[in-house]
């Protein structure tokens, strides 16, 4: 099992910036990946952006140039930090992290946190 504990949403004015954190504890040696996903009201959830352990990362169109995410492997905590925000940034932001023990696939949710981006 793993748990993912997010900290660092909040309210803010467009043009500003927050960070994101997810701390992972557990079985983390069986993850691959982490990631965050965002969902707004009366919307699917979306993926945001994810980094693989090898540190590659993919991002949604809508954030490129706008967001960076990276990971701190000592703290077992990876980071979304969010600059140039828009309202409609606005969402609960959720952490992922993926993984495979043999042949299951894990896939794990954090609590999620809400952005919101005030015009």
């Amino acid at each position: 099992q793993v748990q993912l504990v997010e900290s660092g949403g909040g309210l803010v004015q467009a043009g500003g910036s927050l960070r994101l954190s997810c701390a992972a504890s557990g079985s983390i040696s069986s993850l691959n990946a982490m990631g965050w996903y965002r969902q707004a009201p009366g919307k699917q959830r979306e993926l945001v952006a994810t980094i693989t352990n090898g540190g590659i990362t993919n991002y949604a169109d809508s954030v490129k140039d706008r967001f960076t995410i990276f990971r701190d492997n000592a703290k077992n905590t990876v980071y979304l930090q969010m600059s140039r925000l828009k309202p409609e940034d606005t969402a609960v932001y959720y952490c992922n992290a993926e993984g495979k023990y043999f042949t299951i696939r894990l896939n794990y949710w954090g609590q999620g946190t809400q952005v919101t981006v005030s015009s």
